[in-house]
């Protein structure tokens, strides 16, 4: 009787609503923070909305409102719980120890004081909200100011917010104001890796090295422009002028980009991604259609070079932040790593095409079909980015002193690019003509004999020293 009475007992009781112990996981969480270092210690600034803490039950009041008397002595253990313990700060390569939680404060999403560093301190270290103020629990926001204790106020910092934890995408606002002044602003999404505040220049071009090269290996788009350089000429020596003159253009476009010299209009991204994928198929069309020659391709790498600069310059615009100071080494060290990656899908490539066209299939055969499932691949990209574009409406821009001084100096920029065309193809004519007249089968038997004869003499001379040791 008890086993059949048992279902009807435990069934009504899993059907009554139960509360939940924890707060849902919010899906933007916006954190703003200064980081400052003063005399002996480094002071940590942070604004989290409330929201975030998601293992605090803050006590209400009312119809749902915040109790702000009861929940002040739980601050410091929620600002503890969820911000200092996943927050990484270091004094040179030494990491700081916790830091103390000099005040904390509760206030209002409509509060402006995180605008500058000198009235966010103000705020935090003035009088907290009254009690009256109805406030639900989730609409409020969090500041705390921590303190660490450092060296010199001089040391170069580094600062690993781990912070992802706090909602389903969150975007951390850091702004940096070093002794020495000015202010850095740092905006990025998730938990990146260890920030260099106040990066070394070596730092720089190690960090800009690195994300050049995974760049052009993890871009699909530029692998397969480069594959369909490499097709037609599959020796590294016939590819030097080729390779040269698309690194020698995408570097042009790219450092302009980061000096403000590209057009900032919203058209203007997409119109890029969609000539990117036109080059691809351009190029692919002309390796099926045949006949290409060495001048005709440098010629094209060197023009689709200058679009894919822009390409690179979107990648990197959100890196630049990391620089620092130190820009332009940032940017160098960004094509290095480019030209590095490149370097690395030729010396892969070209073995594996000559394997393919000496084994496989026909040379011919292996060109078209190789560059047509290319052209496939490139055109559905085209006709999707096209899509894009096209949802764009553009408008002639007004006709102003700024505009004529921005064509001014688009106009002296193609004027120098032609100029540098030029001077490419007489050099790399020059180039092809003496290689064309060198005569390597002499040089390589000049070469033998030259080393042979060495090999006699440093024999001879063991030989003799032998002698004379009997």
């Amino acid at each position: 009787m008890r086993r059949t009475l048992l279902p009807f007992l435990v069934v009504p009781f899993l059907s009554f609503p139960c509360g939940a112990p924890a707060h849902d996981i919010p899906n933007d969480v916006t954190v703003q923070a200064f980081v400052k270092p003063e005399g002996a210690h480094l002071h940590l600034l942070v604004r989290v909305p409330l929201k975030a803490m998601r293992d605090v039950n803050f006590p209400e009041r009312g119809p749902g409102y915040l109790d702000l008397a009861r929940a002040g002595a739980m601050l410091s253990e929620a600002a503890t719980l969820w911000i200092a313990n996943f927050i990484e700060i270091y004094e040179g390569d030494a990491r700081l120890p916790k830091p103390q939680i000099v005040a904390t404060r509760i206030s209002l999403p409509s509060d402006r004081s995180f605008i500058s560093y000198e009235e966010a301190l103000a705020h935090v270290a003035g009088p907290p909200l009254s009690n009256d103020t109805n406030v639900y629990w989730d609409q409020t926001m969090l500041d705390v100011l921590f303190e660490y204790p450092i060296q010199s106020e001089q040391s170069h910092f580094s600062i690993h917010p781990a912070l992802a934890r706090l909602g389903l995408r969150v975007v951390t606002v850091l702004r940096f104001l070093p002794a020495s002044g000015g202010i850095r602003a740092f905006e990025f999404t998730g938990d990146p890796v260890v920030i260099r505040l106040d990066p070394r220049w070596h730092q720089t071009a190690l960090r800009f090295v690195n994300l050049g090269f995974f760049h052009i290996l993890d871009g699909t788009d530029h692998l397969l422009f480069l594959l369909c350089l490499v097709i037609p000429f599959r020796r590294l020596g016939a590819l030097i002028p080729v390779v040269t003159a698309f690194t020698i253009a995408h570097s042009i476009t790219l450092i302009a980009s980061a000096y403000n010299l590209a057009p900032n209009f919203l058209w203007f991204p997409p119109l890029i991604e969609t000539l990117i994928a036109i080059s691809i198929v351009y190029m692919a069309l002309e390796n099926i259609a045949g006949g290409t020659t060495l001048q005709r391709r440098w010629i094209m790498a060197f023009g689709f070079g200058l679009v894919h600069g822009f390409g690179f310059s979107f990648a990197l615009c959100e890196s630049l932040q990391f620089a620092g100071s130190h820009l332009l080494t940032s940017l160098l060290s960004f094509n290095v790593g480019v030209e590095l990656g490149q370097l690395l899908v030729l010396i892969l490539l070209i073995p594996a095409l000559q394997l393919l066209f000496r084994y496989a299939v026909a040379e011919r055969m292996g060109t078209i079909i190789l560059s047509a499932l290319v052209a496939h691949t490139a055109w559905h990209w085209m006709l999707d980015r096209g899509h894009v574009l096209a949802q764009f409406r553009f408008e002639w821009p007004m006709l102003t002193a700024a505009l004529l001084a921005s064509a001014l100096r688009w106009v002296m920029a193609l004027l120098i690019l032609g100029g540098l065309l030029w001077f490419l193809q007489k050099t790399f004519q020059r180039w092809a003509e003496r290689a064309q007249g060198f005569d390597w089968k002499a040089f390589a038997g000049k070469f033998r004999l030259g080393v042979s004869s060495i090999a006699r003499s440093v024999l001879s001379g063991h030989s003799q020293e032998g002698e004379r040791g009997r």
